[in-house]
């Protein structure tokens, strides 16, 4: 194995010297921190750089981490003018790293993974991007799905059961059980509960702060949604409530890297983001406290997932050991919020 972990360099550096117009031998890779799932490098070339994505190196769920979806979905809402990464082409063929892979154009700008992250922007700009975070979901859950060729993307009928159904069995096939936490209990409450559904739209299915990047230029602003693996055709507010999850410091050992949100004043209160996404949609979010609930729920899932993962030796990065110390708090949250 030549090249990071999860990458054989050789083959990829031949079969990529045509499609990037470079020699072999310029091409090397690193892998970028803060993925949890799908496995993100940065390629160079001189000066030149682009981003391969490529599958765990391995994962519970038979339908996930599907790179032509991935590749599709970002390459449909480019073209409706959200702003993605533009994609460069798409491998199907397993046989030259090992596992299909999608490569994209790399865009220049600031992550916000942890604190440190968060205190390099003025509050000014914290609450900029913020807004803009919020206006870039309205845009995405504006666009209609058949008009950007992805009306067959998901069955948005049922979605919410499903998804309670689908973490439900991630949660058993990460060893959940074993636990002893109420995460069975807690998506029986969320069934009991379950609103009615908003009108259907594409959902990113993990928006959060850290899956965007804010342009070098201007921090206040959204450069590029990115990591749209879990993307589908279902409620919108599931992304509104998972996005709530995420700004709540409960989230923080999920990633291990501290809680960005909490480190920087400008950034706004949850009310806020609520207030901004009504008036940008038009949609009413009245009920938003079972949608965090649910975000709650999952994403004490994916902690579940990312720590069963790291104990097989599956993980590739640092700081994900920490991921299982959210889950308790997670399931607890998700509990009060459907008393109310």
């Amino acid at each position: 194995m030549s090249g990071p972990a999860g990458l054989d360099l050789a083959p990829l550096r031949a079969w990529l010297a045509g499609p990037l117009d470079c020699p072999a031998g310029d091409l090397t890779a690193e892998l970028i921190d803060g993925g949890r799932s799908n496995l993100t490098y940065q390629l160079r070339a001189g000066q030149r750089r682009w981003v391969l994505r490529r599958p765990p190196l391995g994962h519970v769920l038979a339908t996930a981490h599907d790179m032509a979806r991935e590749y599709r979905v970002m390459s449909a809402l480019g073209t409706a003018g959200l702003p993605v990464p533009g994609m460069v082409l798409f491998e199907p063929d397993a046989s030259v790293i090992g596992a299909p892979f999608f490569v994209m154009e790399f865009v220049d700008g600031l992550v916000i993974r942890g604190p440190d992250d968060a205190r390099r922007l003025t509050a000014r700009d914290a609450a900029r991007a913020a807004d803009d975070l919020v206006d870039q979901l309205v845009a995405l859950h504006g666009v209609p799905p058949a008009a950007a060729g992805l009306g067959t993307l998901g069955r948005p009928e049922g979605y919410l059961h499903r998804q309670i159904g689908r973490w439900q069995q991630q949660w058993d096939a990460s060893s959940g059980a074993g636990t002893g936490l109420p995460l069975t209990e807690l998506a029986d409450a969320l069934r009991a509960r379950m609103p009615g559904a908003s009108p259907a739209a594409i959902v990113h299915g993990d928006y959060r702060l850290d899956n965007t990047i804010l342009a070098a230029s201007d921090p206040g602003r959204v450069a590029a949604i990115i990591d749209w693996e879990m993307a589908t055709l279902g409620d919108p507010l599931a992304d509104l409530g998972l996005l709530l999850t995420y700004w709540d410091p409960r989230s923080a050992p999920v990633t291990g890297a501290g809680h960005a949100v909490t480190a920087n004043a400008g950034f706004p209160a949850t009310d806020h983001l609520i207030g901004r996404y009504q008036d940008g949609s038009g949609r009413t979010a009245d009920g938003i406290a079972w949608y965090v609930a649910f975000g709650n729920f999952k994403l004490a899932v994916i902690a579940q997932t990312i720590q069963a993962r790291y104990a097989q030796g599956l993980t590739i990065g640092p700081r994900f050991g920490s991921a299982g110390q959210a889950v308790p708090a997670l399931i607890e949250h998700a509990r009060q919020l459907l008393r109310r």
